[in-house]
């Protein structure tokens, strides 16, 4: 591909699929796996997943699937600037949140606890699990037999993996993904671009729940300095439209600070292959020490006043016990799960039961979950 870094990576130098395939079409092997991923249905069920807000506390809050084409586009954005394979940072960026369970990370931390016992519960895990694994579309294969790349960058695309889950080691036994090194410059762009989503759409998204003013917001660096030009720019402009335009602005800052910073760290190194990106001795696309700390300012902001605020408190705290009483009853009672699970659990209460209830669990929406809850918990509800 005509334009690529030359630490990009190529498409025909892939190290291909665990389950060889013929081509049979123009798309190269990284749109293919994109493609993959949107038509999967780990995929669909993301748009009844928590970012912050349970689905039904509001139809414009954003989502994980939302969450996910946002990410994409920042992804793509930093990818074509950095000269990589945009493809491959897309199909990233749209896979990154496969793995996590009904109401956001609330239900990641009573998956966690519940599964301590038998090794835990991460997403990052999860989501190469449910492209590898629990995907059910092919004949040939489970899972959606994605490429080693996109399989590495899932992985790896928060640094090399010093302490796998039990999956992780289960499947680098049969795929090696090279755990211990940095993924491609692809992947490590993904990463970035989450970051860069999440904080801006939970600070849009806060502001439009009423968690924080305007005035509060303002006085984050980054976002005071957005607030301000775009007031100027737009003098009288109603609240609404003046914080789209202060976050599109942060947003932009955000990107062009991780291109810049990118670019200095790749002239240090001069890497002539994605080889030389994955041995190094630090991430190559990261944010400046400047936007870093800004970047950490918000996030304590936002703990404090989003994450950790009454509302959002109460529905964490009951979020978890749905998730907690699923998985207490489904492993001590395998024969209530459907068929296709209760023949993956085996004995009750034993740790190949927890693994397929957890996997279960993991797999649900909010929806469902709220519903298999109230299926189980109450008598006057037929099972």
């Amino acid at each position: 591909m005509d334009g690529l870094a030359p630490y990009a990576v190529r498409p025909e130098t892939s190290r291909g699929r665990l389950y060889p395939e013929p081509g049979g079409d123009s798309r190269s092997p990284f749109q293919r796996d994109r493609d993959r991923i949107i038509h999967s249905k780990a995929f669909r069920r993301l748009q009844y997943k928590t970012q912050v807000f349970i689905y039904h506390e509001g139809d414009e809050f954003r989502t994980r699937l939302t969450h996910s084409i946002e990410v994409a586009q920042i992804a793509r954005s930093i990818a074509r600037r950095l000269r990589l394979d945009e493809d491959l940072a897309e199909a990233l960026a749209l896979a990154h949140d496969l793995g996590h369970p009904p109401f956001g990370h609330a239900g990641e931390e009573a998956l966690n606890g519940v599964m301590r016992p038998y090794g835990g519960f991460d997403h990052n895990a999860q989501s190469l699990k449910a492209v590898t694994l629990l995907e059910a579309r092919y004949a040939s294969f489970d899972g959606l037999n994605l490429t080693w790349e996109t399989l590495e960058g899932l992985a790896k695309h928060n640094g090399p993996i010093r302490r796998p889950t039990p999956y992780f080691v289960e499947y680098d036994a049969r795929h090696p993904l090279d755990l211990g090194t940095h993924a491609s410059a692809e992947a490590q762009v993904a990463a970035l671009a989450d970051d860069i989503a999440y904080n801006n759409h939970d600070l849009d998204d806060g502001l439009r729940a009423g968690l924080f003013t305007l005035e509060e917001a303002s006085e984050l660096p980054l976002v005071g300095a957005a607030v301000a030009a775009a007031r100027e720019s737009y003098p009288g402009v109603a609240d609404g439209r003046l914080v789209s335009e202060a976050i599109r602005r942060v947003i932009n800052a955000m990107i062009n600070d991780v291109v810049e910073e990118a670019g200095r760290r790749l002239k240090a190194l001069a890497p002539a292959t994605v080889d030389d990106i994955r041995v190094a001795e630090r991430p190559v696309v990261f944010f400046s020490e400047r936007m870093t700390a800004a970047n950490q300012t918000v996030r304590d902001f936002l703990l404090g006043r989003m994450y950790r605020h009454w509302r959002v408190n109460r529905t964490t705290q009951k979020s978890k016990r749905v998730v907690q009483v699923l998985f207490s009853l489904l492993h001590g009672g395998p024969e209530m799960l459907p068929p296709e699970w209760r023949n993956r659990a085996g004995t009750a209460g034993s740790a190949q039961c927890a693994a397929a209830v957890c996997d279960y669990i993991a797999g649900m929406t909010d929806r469902f979950a709220l519903d298999e809850h109230r299926r189980l918990t109450d008598p006057h509800l037929p099972g």
